[in-house]
C-alpha cells in the first residue's frame, strides 16, 4: 500500500508520495524533499499526537521521503499522512494494506485532525490518477464525498484514521448522488426566494431591472450609471434572486476553487432542490472593495491563490463605485472576460484559474454625482468628468453589453415587478 498527500498549488496541486524508512541509530526523524517551515514542524506535532493517541513511537532513527523531490511541500495537510505512514511501517502494516490512499490533515498535540483546505481538489486529482480511497478530517469529508466513486474515511483523531487505514476493506462508497445533480438540460430551478432579494420592493427603477433580467437570462455582464441614492446598487445587489441553481458541472469547478481557497467552511453542506450536498450549488456573489488591490482580483501569492475574479466563477463580479477602482485593476478584468479564465505564474511555475463571470458594475456620472440630474449643479470640470470616465477603458465597454442610466424616481413611480414574475420570464428565456 502506498499513502498519499496533496500539495495545493494555484488550481491543480500535485500529489505527494510519502515514504518511510526505518534504521538504527540515534532517534531523530529526517525529511528529504524540500518541505517548508510548516511541514518540518511535522515532526514535533506528529510525536507528540503519536504518543497521545496511545501509540508507542518508533525507537529508530527515522528518514521520511516526499516525493517528487524537486518539488517544494507547503501547508499544514501533511500532518497525517506522515503520522500513518510512519505507524504502519512500525507496526509491519505497510505490506498487508490495500491500494493506495490520499492521506490530509493537520494534527493537534492531542491527536485530534483538524481541517485543512484543498481536500475537494486533492480527492479530483486522487481520482483522476486511479486512486478510489482517501482519509481526511471529519469537518472536510463532505468535499470529498462528491467525488464520483471516491471511497472516504473522516477521520476524527489519529487514533480513528489507523484503525480506518487497517480495515479499508469496510470502507462504504460515498460517492456522490447523481440524483442530486442539475445538468443544463433540465428544468432551470432557482433557490429559495430570500424577503431580502425581492425586487417588487424597488420604486421607479424599471429599465434596470428589465436590464438586469435580461443580463441574467443572457449572461451579459451591465454597467448601471447614475446619481447617488437613485437606487442602483440596491437593484444590482438583489441580482442573485434571478440566477438558478449550479449545473454539476459548474457546480464541482466553483467547490474546488472555494475548497483551494478554504473558503469552505467545516462542514459545509448546501441545500438544493433534492437535497443536501457538499458542493456549492448557487451562483458565487462576489463584492470586493474599492481599495482591493490587483492581487486580490485577479489571485497570486506564493501558491496562487485564487482572486475575486475566480471566486466569482460561474457567479458574479460586482463593482459598487466601480470607478473608485484602480485603473490597472479595471484593465485586468479585460482579458478574463473575454477568455474566461486568468493564468498567474510565480517562482518558476503557472496555474490557469477558470473565471467565467458576469460583471455587474454601479458608478456615478462624474466624481461629484450631479452630471446631468435635474436640480442639482454638478461642481466637476469637463476635464475632471473626461478623466473620471477614461477609467473605463474603450476595451472594457466593449465587453459590458448592457449599460443602463438610472435617474431618480419620481414620487409617483410604481414598483417593480415581483421576482417570481421575473424568475418565470428568465426561464421561458433561457429555453428559446
Amino acid at each position: 500500500m502506498q499513502i498519499f498527500s496533496f500539495s495545493p498549488f494555484g488550481y491543480e496541486g500535485t500529489l505527494v508520495t510519502v515514504e518511510v524508512d526505518l534504521r538504527r541509530g540515534i532517534p531523530a526523524i529526517d525529511m528529504v524533499g524540500l518541505a517548508d517551515g510548516a511541514v518540518k514542524e511535522a515532526r514535533e506535532r506528529m510525536h507528540s499526537a503519536v504518543l497521545n493517541s496511545g501509540f508507542d513511537f518508533p525507537p529508530e532513527r527515522i528518514i521520511i521521503s516526499l516525493s517528487p523531490a524537486d518539488l517544494k511541500k507547503e501547508g499544514a495537510g501533511f500532518d497525517l499522512a506522515l503520522a500513518l505512514a510512519v505507524l504502519a511501517q512500525s507496526c509491519g502494516l505497510k505490506d498487508t494494506l490495500q491500494g493506495p490512499c490520499l492521506v490530509m490533515g493537520e494534527l493537534e498535540l492531542s491527536g485530534r485532525v483538524r481541517s485543512v483546505r484543498g481536500v475537494n481538489a486533492a480527492a479530483a486529482t486522487a481520482a483522476e490518477q486511479g486512486i478510489k480511497a482517501c482519509i481526511v478530517p471529519a469537518a472536510n469529508a463532505t468535499e470529498a464525498e462528491v467525488i464520483e466513486g471516491m471511497h472516504v474515511f473522516p477521520a476524527t483523531d489519529l487514533r480513528s484514521a489507523f484503525e480506518g487505514l487497517k480495515n479499508q476493506h469496510n470502507w462504504t462508497c460515498s460517492a456522490y448522488p447523481k440524483e442530486n445533480s442539475i445538468t443544463s438540460e433540465v428544468q432551470v430551478i432557482f433557490p429559495p426566494l430570500s424577503s431580502a432579494l425581492e425586487f417588487s420592493e424597488i420604486r421607479g427603477q424599471q429599465n434596470l431591472v428589465r436590464g438586469l433580467q435580461i443580463a441574467a437570462a443572457g449572461n451579459h455582464s451591465l454597467l448601471a450609471y447614475g446619481s447617488p441614492g437613485c437606487g442602483k446598487t440596491l437593484a444590482l445587489q438583489k441580482f442573485p434572486a434571478l440566477l438558478p441553481y449550479l449545473t454539476a458541472e459548474e457546480s464541482q469547478s466553483v467547490t474546488r476553487i472555494y475548497s483551494l481557497a478554504g473558503m469552505l467552511p467545516p462542514g459545509h453542506c448546501s441545500q438544493n432542490t433534492n437535497g443536501k450536498t457538499g458542493k456549492v450549488v448557487t451562483a458565487p456573489f462576489r463584492v470586493p472593495h474599492q481599495s482591493a488591490s490587483l492581487e486580490g482580483i485577479v489571485g497570486g501569492g506564493p501558491q496562487c491563490r485564487p482572486g475575486e475574479i475566480s471566486l466569482a466563477h460561474n457567479g458574479v463580479l460586482f463593482l459598487d463605485e466601480a470607478a473608485e477602482f484602480k485603473s490597472s485593476v479595471l484593465q485586468t478584468l479585460r482579458v478574463p472576460l473575454e477568455t474566461g479564465a486568468v493564468t498567474l505564474s510565480r517562482a518558476g511555475r503557472s496555474t490557469t484559474f477558470p473565471a467565467k463571470f458576469q460583471l455587474l458594475a454601479a458608478a456615478n456620472p462624474c466624481p461629484c454625482g450631479n452630471f446631468g440630474v435635474p436640480g442639482k449643479i454638478c461642481l466637476c470640470s469637463a476635464r475632471a468628468v473626461e478623466m473620471y470616465w477614461k477609467r473605463f477603458s474603450a476595451p472594457l465597454l466593449d465587453r459590458i453589453d448592457i449599460r443602463v442610466p438610472v435617474f431618480l424616481p419620481e414620487k409617483d413611480a410604481g414598483f417593480c415587478d415581483t421576482t417570481e414574475n421575473l424568475r418565470k420570464e428568465i426561464a421561458r428565456a433561457t429555453y428559446i
